[in-house]
């Protein structure tokens, strides 16, 4: 079974996702990293260096054809499921787990800016007003994830229970 991890930057995609792929001994898949052993540069320097067209097809290109094994968390940028079919892609390769989480939350979590080019020069009240934006426009694709749950003190033995309901 294949578990992709969908969600605002800052939710705990990577962090819950390792925790989760660890308990149920599977593989975790960052499909951030992925792409910065691929271009051998950090995801800021390759938005930096060719835009954040040439960035999400190559974040499709990973997505896609990554050789994942029969089980595997997968962790995607927080913008991956708002393009292209990707949410209707990843909800026919496995299941999609929405973390939600409030937008002043998020700002909290996000205090190491630098390695992420969307907000690295704002300010709080900034990234907080740019977050409220953003949830409104991938709402209708973070939505579409068969599981939604609380990023907020996720709990990682009541997820699996979730995940196998």
């Amino acid at each position: 079974m294949k578990v992709f991890l969908i969600g605002f930057m800052g939710c705990g995609k990577s962090r819950k996702g390792k925790e989760l792929a660890k308990k149920l001994d599977w593989l975790f898949v960052d499909i951030d990293k992925e792409i910065e052993k691929k271009t051998g540069i950090s995801i800021n320097e390759y938005f930096a260096k060719y835009g954040e067209d040439k960035f999400r097809e190559l974040e499709s290109n990973i997505l896609k054809h990554y050789p994942y094994p029969p089980n595997a968390v997968i962790a995607v940028g927080g913008g991956l499921p708002c393009f292209y079919d990707h949410i209707d892609w990843m909800n026919s390769q496995g299941i999609t787990i929405y973390l939600e989480m409030d937008p002043a939350a998020l700002v909290s979590r996000l205090k190491n800016r630098e390695k992420r080019p969307l907000i690295k020069d704002m300010d709080d009240e900034t990234l907080l007003n740019f977050i409220k934006e953003k949830l409104k426009e991938r709402s209708p694709y973070y939505n579409k994830a068969k599981i939604r749950v609380s990023g907020l003190n996720l709990d990682i033995a009541n997820l699996i229970k979730t995940i196998y309901a």
